[in-house]
């Protein structure tokens, strides 16, 4: 029988585990959890995989969720692909996982909360704070990092080659004995041998080892550093100084660029936070939740948001409509209005405004911006008309609830120097991703790049 005991009294047995429930997140069921009546709301997104209910027969795990319910009202969730959630693709963006959190938080009838997450779940939670700071009351990032490849800002991290070199050894023993046991030891040195058997039979009933592969390579890509400085809400870095893997430099990185952010840097060597030191690590987030609950720590009210701003017009405008003539050329307007109209809504996006032959709208993130972008591209050659297309990602002011300021300008001047038929989009858009689903990023240098910074440099998408 599971029975867990904290500070002498049996908090948790057989049968005492919250129900699980499920979230719909566009097709996708998300499995999740709610334990707890506390003030605040605090959402948990664990490091790689997770099972809702195999982590309450988790010692580590559980003992550490326990802890939390002491603080919060607690959400837990398995992330798509994992645990008790729906199995999906391999190509899973960000921006798809921030609609997980937020379909989970409607469905836990929680309106804002406290966003917390472990390891590689880290970037996914900085993203959401920016894109989303009316729903985040506040974020904790715990043993994390913006990116995990190695870069010139960032040589302690492994590179592409060491990552995958290490991930194919991982999943090629994984069938056989000890092996997720093996890496559960690197990472948390002084978890006892039991729980160590106990992490490792959860890992592998959330996760098959191409779910697991797949998914460790789409940390590769992943890099939120451009993301950093428009994150507004009450932030908390905790981090454990003689991590294994994650060397502490990242939440430094993090720390310089974040605004007003706290950093608590923690003696030990263990990444799972419920190993080792919790004591610790736990009276910082209770009074960091206390501050927040007692306003001693607001979040900037300034209205900025993180988005993506997508651009088109149509090319020779002016000469297909002297040739078809001004009947002709409205119903083809109208035409070309209502099939981008329904690709900005069926990929999630917001239409801003419209200037004659032309379009502005915003998404919540790139991936979906891009497919949009594409598709429309395609889509009008069909009804004999040529678009181009331009996008950036960055800052934007809201301004009577449309986005507006220099983010806004670049993607106008990124759209206006697109060719016929082309989608441009900035470096921020790219990050360090080589594609997006069937698309990819054109390779070399593109001469329209010059007298832009290097972070905003126009880049090609092609389909593959």
């Amino acid at each position: 029988m599971l029975r867990l005991v904290h500070f002498g009294r049996t908090l948790l047995c057989a049968g005492d585990a919250p129900e699980t429930r499920y979230a719909r997140s566009g097709d996708v069921s998300i499995a999740y959890q709610v334990m707890g009546e506390g003030r605040s709301d605090l959402v948990w997104i664990p490091s790689v995989v997770h099972h809702v209910e195999l982590s309450w027969e988790n010692p580590p795990v559980a003992r550490f969720l326990i802890r939390l319910v002491d603080l919060a009202r607690l959400i837990v969730f398995d992330k798509r692909g994992t645990g008790m959630s729906d199995r999906v693709s391999s190509e899973t963006s960000l921006e798809t996982r921030m609609d997980d959190i937020r379909a989970v938080m409607d469905a836990a009838a929680s309106d804002r909360a406290v966003v917390c997450a472990l390891g590689d779940s880290g970037p996914l939670a900085m993203l959401f704070a920016a894109t989303y700071p009316e729903r985040t009351a506040g974020l904790v990032l715990i043993n994390t990092t913006p990116r995990f490849v190695r870069s010139a800002e960032f040589p302690w991290l492994r590179s592409r080659g060491e990552h995958e070199q290490m991930l194919d050894d991982i999943t090629r023993r994984w069938g056989e004995a000890g092996t997720q046991e093996e890496m559960i030891g690197t990472a948390s040195p002084d978890m006892s041998e039991d729980d160590r058997r106990a992490f490792g039979r959860t890992i592998r009933l959330s996760v098959s080892p191409g779910a697991f592969r797949d998914y460790m390579r789409m940390n590769f890509d992943v890099d939120v550093c451009e993301v950093l400085p428009s994150i507004r809400v009450p932030t908390l870095i905790l981090h454990r100084t003689q991590l294994a893997r994650l060397d502490v430099g990242g939440a430094r990185y993090l720390a310089d660029h974040i605004p007003g952010v706290r950093l608590v840097e923690l003696e030990g060597r263990n990444f799972a936070p419920g190993v080792g030191d919790t004591d610790t690590l736990l009276v910082e987030l209770r009074r960091f939740l206390d501050e927040i609950e007692s306003g001693r720590w607001k979040a900037d009210e300034s209205d900025r948001v993180l988005s993506t701003v997508l651009f088109t017009d149509i090319v020779g405008s002016s000469e297909k409509a002297a040739a078809v003539g001004d009947r002709a050329w409205s119903e083809l307007l109208k035409q070309h209005h209502e099939l981008v109209r329904r690709l900005i809504i069926r990929f999630r996006g917001r239409e801003l405004d419209t200037a004659g032959d032309g379009f502005f709208a915003s998404f919540d993130g790139p991936a979906r911006a891009i497919r949009c972008a594409c598709t429309i591209v395609e889509a009008v050659k069909k009804i004999d008309l040529n678009v181009r297309a331009g996008l950036h990602t960055g800052e934007c002011e809201l301004v009577d609830g449309k986005v507006a300021g220099i983010a806004v300008h670049t993607g106008a001047r990124i759209a206006s120097l697109a060719q016929p038929g082309e989608v441009l989009v900035s470096s921020t858009v790219k990050g360090p991703r080589r594609r997006i689903r069937d698309h990819v990023f054109r390779a070399g240098k593109d001469d329209r790049a010059k007298g832009h910074p290097r972070r905003v440099a126009p880049i090609c998408v092609d389909t593959a």
